[in-house]
């Protein structure tokens, strides 16, 4: 018996959609880190990018359980002495860019540093709203709720 090891040139790569309405952002974000790496697939080699394109809408209306709508904390530093800054869930989904509490979420799933991982990331596309520009690609949708009944809020 051989390994089998997949090729870039080999390697095909799916559109998917899903609505993140009334998702929650852990299993969702985990459901979609899997996919951009394509640990879904049967043929899945680690140094290989064989993940699929995920496009998420409705991003806007994700939710949280527990407090963490309210307490959960996300920081970054600016790079100067005492440059750290800190929000929350409530102020990013309430704000102008709504669609980087999944963008963090996902980002902070996928491997770290890489350039193998940056390429996976880059084939996320997040939307705010119900509508997106990809429908040349001929998407196919997920219906991450059915999934799983612990994957939405009722």
């Amino acid at each position: 018996m051989k390994t089998f090891s997949a090729k870039p040139a080999e390697v095909e790569h799916k559109w998917v959609v899903i609505d993140a309405e009334g998702a929650i952002v852990g299993r969702l974000a985990a459901y979609v880190a899997t996919r951009l790496r394509g640990k879904h697939r049967p043929d899945f080699t680690p140094h290989v990018d064989c993940g699929d394109h995920v496009i998420v809408i409705n991003a806007d209306k994700v939710v949280f359980t527990g407090a963490k709508y309210e307490d959960k904390r996300y920081y970054r530093h600016t790079g100067h002495p005492g440059g750290i800054k800190e929000t929350s869930p409530r102020k990013i989904l309430e704000g102008r860019f709504p669609e980087r509490v999944v963008e963090n979420a996902v980002k902070r799933m996928l491997p770290k540093d890489s350039p193998l991982a940056r390429g996976q990331f880059s084939k996320l596309r997040v939307y705010a709203g119900a509508e997106h520009k990809h429908e040349a690609q001929q998407p196919e949708v997920v219906d991450f709720k059915s999934l799983n009944t612990k994957n939405a809020r009722s």
